[in-house]
């Protein structure tokens, strides 16, 4: 099949062999891809374009200095930083555009995200930052891809259960992040749920994996179970929301602390005051609706979700 290069990506291609900077090599190898028509002829051109593209972007950082971070690097936000993989098409990106202000590109053509991309999803009275990672199979995966999944708290395996290669993609992958050193995803979501078939090969594919992930089905289309999964992203962080009260006064039940699980009161403490946490006696406990509440607690005692202390100084 003939490639049929639009004039946009021979423009693009000639600025490339014209470039006197990587920067100018990344900026024209992004302008290929992006002109570049998606048939099943220009696939081996498509990835000779990522591989050229992965290294221009390299050697850009390596001229920018070593205080300059890598343009893969996200900063974590929130309560907590969760990273996206999954084989090419999975819908990834329409899952972040779906759970926050984030516009990652979204297209029927495989291999659209070629960097990270940050958002904030809202749990409840929390935000937790999704990061859209570019798809990862047998014939391409960006170099950096461990690295991101490496710092990230939590991953997620997205899958498209219509797949005809759902398997053989969720074992490629599997030992791809094996292989990587990477944990394992604690979290395999079953996008596109609501497509016909989809709710049958999802609990096929949930049979071959039996308590291996905390599963998930949902749909970024039609918001189906949105919810369910940001419970479960919470959920697997090992976070606690801890809130905290003036003595005779009503708790802010709006901005909580975000603490680890097993951390305690002299922790939730240091992160209100580091003062609090030097001359804290004790701290009295009340929960949410609760009436005759707010029992006395040490210093040591383990917090849990949606406890309210009072510090005592």
């Amino acid at each position: 099949m003939p490639a049929n290069l639009t004039p946009e990506y021979l423009s693009a291609e000639q600025d490339y062999r014209h470039a006197q900077t990587h920067d100018e090599k990344v900026a024209a190898l992004e302008r290929m891809l992006s002109a570049l028509p998606k048939h099943k002829g220009t696939e081996k051109l498509y990835a000779d374009l990522k591989r050229r593209l992965s290294q221009a972007r390299k050697e850009a950082q390596k001229k920018g200095g070593s205080h300059t971070a890598p343009f893969w690097q996200v900063k974590k936000e929130g309560a907590g930083q969760v990273a996206l993989a999954g084989p090419p098409n999975s819908g990834k990106s329409s899952l972040v555009r779906a759970l926050t202000h984030a516009q990652p590109e979204v297209a029927g053509y495989p291999f659209t995200t070629h960097a990270p991309i940050p958002g904030m999803m809202r749990f409840e009275n929390v935000q937790i930052q999704l990061v859209d990672l570019p798809a990862a199979s047998p014939e391409f995966h960006e170099p950096w891809l461990p690295q991101v999944l490496r710092q990230a708290d939590v991953s997620v395996l997205v899958i498209d259960p219509n797949d005809p290669d759902v398997l053989g993609e969720t074992e490629f992958l599997l030992g791809r992040l094996e292989s990587w050193h990477v944990a394992p995803p604690r979290i395999l979501l079953a996008n596109k749920i609501d497509l016909e078939g989809a709710r049958e090969n999802f609990l096929a594919i949930q049979e071959l994996y039996p308590g291996r992930f905390r599963w998930v089905a949902a749909s970024a289309e039609t918001g189906e179970n949105l919810d369910g999964f940001a419970r479960a992203v919470f959920d697997s962080l090992g976070v606690v929301r801890v809130y905290t009260k003036p003595p005779g006064r009503k708790a802010d039940l709006s901005a909580p602390y975000i603490l680890r699980h097993g951390q305690t009161v002299l922790d939730a403490a240091a992160h209100v005051h580091r003062d609090f946490a030097e001359h804290l006696k004790f701290a009295r406990l009340f929960h949410a609706g609760v009436e005759m509440d707010g029992r006395m607690v040490e210093r040591s005692h383990v917090v849990e979700d949606g406890d309210i202390l009072e510090f005592h100084v």
